[in-house]
């Protein structure tokens, strides 16, 4: 009887360890962040139209992975542009306090400072891979985040677009001649780069671009590549598409947020920001480089007039963006602190390429141009 007895206790205590220990197990399971962590709620502001999937998709990426990481701990709430700001207001919006995220393309705030370009991309700069080595493993994030300290921001990368079209033009150009007082919608340092040879740049935000190319205001524009320029419409009034736009290799788009706000997070939020910027970002280039394939063909069977920009053009245009770039150098100190190390990786970063990405390209592509 007496030993019954102990044969239940250690029965009881046994079944307790393992229920116990299932409990626990239950517990660490589930994520730490939800049972631990604040709620917090943010308004982020895009500086592109809800209808375009790809580049405002990107915000929405981000919001979607920072929920479901933190257990619906952290969520953004994103608006598309106008909604609460302009899309060319977002950085002030999340300077100001309005917002405490945006996700812009930073190149838009070169009247600001011409160094925001850098960050983004510039002329006859780095494609997309290089651009992302340069920012993630090459000192850029380091050094555009204490030039964008000074703004009260703190960004990460948010999207690539990839290698850009050269815009749409409702008449043909055939030389540098043809840029003479062409009223050109073009963004970033490009309109500094092509005012020299004639052209006059005009900044839109991407849903005022179609009104003004359809209107006149404008005699032509760029935005990104065949898969939102359809979507926009652009091919039904200015019917000459030119390729490539030098001024953008691999255009990086960011998540900017307000330093303030940001530096209250949890150690653990602040990581499923970075982690949901990074896939944010991969994800952006395989969409455009999945859906532009196809929209190109679609372009051509609208009958777009598909031309390549004329050499003396983009000779011209190489000549005025290293002259720009210097006079920047020589004038602009947070410009030259990181254009140096930038340059030096571009040489070192284009030497590789040309070894092995460059000469393995050009030969597959000439043998698939050739019908073998």
């Amino acid at each position: 009887m007496g030993g019954d007895r102990v044969n239940r206790r250690k029965f009881i205590l046994n079944a307790g360890a393992v229920t116990g220990g299932a409990a626990a197990s239950t517990v660490l399971a589930a994520p730490a962040i939800a049972q631990e962590m604040p709620s917090i709620r943010w308004r982020l502001t895009s500086s592109f139209p809800n209808t375009l999937d790809t580049i405002f998709g990107g915000a929405k990426a981000l919001s979607t992975a920072v929920s479901e990481i933190t257990g619906g701990k952290f969520t953004i709430d994103v608006f598309p542009a106008g909604e609460l700001v302009p899309g060319l207001q977002a950085l002030d919006a999340v300077q100001g306090g309005t917002v405490e995220a945006a996700h812009t393309a930073c190149y838009y705030y070169v009247g600001k400072d011409p160094t925001f370009a850098i960050g983004a991309t510039i002329p006859f700069g780095l494609n997309a891979r290089q651009q992302n080595a340069w920012l993630y493993h090459g000192g850029g994030n380091e050094a555009f985040d204490e030039f964008l300290s000074g703004y009260s921001v703190k960004g990460l990368p948010g999207g690539n677009t990839g290698v850009q079209m050269g815009g749409w033009f409702r008449r043909e150009i055939n030389s540098v001649a043809d840029l003479n007082g062409l009223k050109m919608r073009i963004a970033g340092l490009a309109g500094r780069v092509l005012e020299p040879l004639g052209v006059v740049p005009q900044q839109l935000a991407g849903g005022d671009i179609y009104p003004a190319l359809e209107r006149g205001t404008i005699d032509a524009t760029e935005w990104i590549g065949p898969y939102d320029d359809e979507k926009l419409g652009f091919y039904q009034v200015a019917p000459y598409y030119y390729y490539p736009a030098f001024w953008e290799g691999g255009l990086t788009l960011h998540f900017l947020f307000n330093k303030a706000k940001y530096d209250e997070l949890p150690a653990a939020y602040k990581a499923a920001l970075d982690t949901a910027a990074k896939a944010a970002n991969v994800n952006m280039l395989a969409l455009y480089d999945a859906k532009n394939m196809q929209a190109i063909r679609s372009l051509v069977g609208k009958g777009v007039q598909l031309r390549p920009l004329p050499r003396d053009i983009l000779d011209a245009s190489y000549d005025s963006a290293m002259k720009l770039y210097a006079s920047l150098s020589e004038s602009n100190p947070k410009w030259k602190a990181i254009y140096d190390p930038w340059s030096k990786f571009r040489t070192e970063s284009y030497e590789w390429f040309r070894v092995a990405e460059y000469s393995y390209d050009t030969y597959v592509y000439s043998q698939q141009a050739a019908g073998k």
